[in-house]
């Protein structure tokens, strides 16, 4: 008990010190246009959870009518920046749960001088995006980010004069680095992976599950196979940050099952309070890393060699960690026809960054035992995971709930 109070004293003060750190979720919806000459096929999707967002103002919601008309009014192809003639009007359509969908069409005098237009829910949320999946005629599949700065996106431009359609390999290979240098929870997690770390061996180990994880769904999310929900993410790699310092204090003080069950009760808990109306993330995911969380830090408490688990458990993390890193690409036009070495690039700079701070990490606590200014690894090791720890619940909690 003396050391559960020690670990929960030590994140008080950590979560008090990190208050004012930024959770990077945003407000979202996607749209496919599928493009046939002068012929746009356009599906609007919108996530149940921003249509609360068009009530009227004594708070009614809108009818499917005037979602409908909502979306006639706001999502538009333009020719030469006239609108162009609705050959499908806007209708619904069965859709996934929790999200709405609409499908329409358009018909414009030529294919030259053709735009996309969005211009839903900006002026409600300044920070909203809306996804865009282009699809030619040709085979092309471009993503690009319509933003209240950008509601109208020329396909000519979509289609080649992305800013870094002229980029060479090596800056694609340096967004990587910048991407890692820049982003607070990565390093964190690196950190908390070097802590956990006894020998170069493991090291080495939980490195390459996290490369091919994250490999993994940079290509999948970039390429538009797979667009999941921003503000889950951003929770989750918190929680992964969480989960692998708690595994490091379980190991070190053998309370492995303690850290499991308070871990495991706190995600019931705040599925509870989702099953209740009280916000955060869907009950199915806060159960499933619930169930998740307490069999990992039960298994590895267990484990005599937990490397080879960790393995398998950073690859899990790296998938993850995987969506963090393409949204920072899906930010900006990507280059039709580059894709490939974009992501290749990109995913070589992350790499570098991430090993330079594992080294830098390594160099240093080698120079300070070699001048004898370290104290008992134990003792580093439990208050540095504490901290790591504090800071990736509070990461977790207030992007689940912001």
């Amino acid at each position: 008990m003396k050391m559960l109070g020690r670990v929960a004293l030590a994140i008080l003060i950590v979560l008090a010190g990190v208050a004012e750190a930024l959770a990077h979720t945003r407000s979202e919806t996607q749209s496919v246009w599928r493009i046939v000459g002068a012929t746009v096929h356009v599906a609007y999707t919108i996530p149940d959870i921003e249509i609360p967002r068009l009530a009227h103002p004594d708070g009614t919601p809108l009818s499917e009518a005037e979602l409908t008309d909502y979306v006639r009014r706001n999502v538009t192809v333009l020719h030469s920046g006239q609108l162009c003639e609705r050959t499908e009007d806007v209708r619904p359509i069965t859709a996934s749960a929790g999200f709405k969908r609409f499908e329409f069409g358009y018909q414009c005098p030529d294919a030259e001088g053709m735009s996309i237009h969005s211009s839903g829910f900006f002026s409600l949320v300044p920070t909203h995006v809306t996804y865009a999946q282009i699809i030619t005629d040709k085979g092309d599949f471009i993503s690009q980010l319509l933003t209240a700065t950008q509601q109208t996106l020329e396909l000519s431009s979509a289609s080649g004069k992305s800013p870094l359609q002229n980029a060479s390999f090596l800056e694609y290979v340096g967004m990587g680095i910048m991407h890692i240098f820049s982003g607070y929870d990565h390093q964190v997690f690196l950190l908390g992976l070097v802590l956990i770390s006894k020998r170069l061996r493991d090291l080495v180990f939980v490195i390459t599950g996290f490369t091919i994880g994250h490999s993994v769904t940079l290509a999948l999310a970039t390429t538009g196979v797979i667009r999941p929900h921003s503000e889950y993410i951003d929770a989750l790699i918190g929680l992964t940050i969480a989960l692998i310092a708690a595994e490091n204090i379980g190991d070190s003080n053998r309370r492995s099952g303690t850290l499991a069950s308070v871990m495991g009760s706190m995600l019931l808990l705040m599925a509870l309070g989702k099953m209740t109306g009280f916000g955060g993330l869907p009950v199915y995911l806060l159960v499933g890393t619930a169930i998740f969380a307490v069999n990992y830090l039960m298994l590895s408490g267990h484990l005599k060699d937990a490397a080879r688990l960790r393995l398998v458990v950073t690859l899990v993390f790296g998938l993850i960690h995987g969506f963090g890193f393409a949204a920072n690409l899906l930010d900006m036009q990507l280059p039709t026809g580059r894709l490939a070495e974009l992501l290749v690039g990109f995913n070589l700079g992350v790499e570098i960054g991430q090993l330079t701070l594992v080294c830098i990490l390594v160099t240093a606590v080698w120079l300070l035992s070699r001048m004898k200014l370290t104290l008992p690894r134990p003792i580093v090791v439990d208050v540095a995971s504490a901290c790591v720890a504090g800071i990736g619940l509070y990461w977790f909690v207030s992007r689940s709930y912001a």
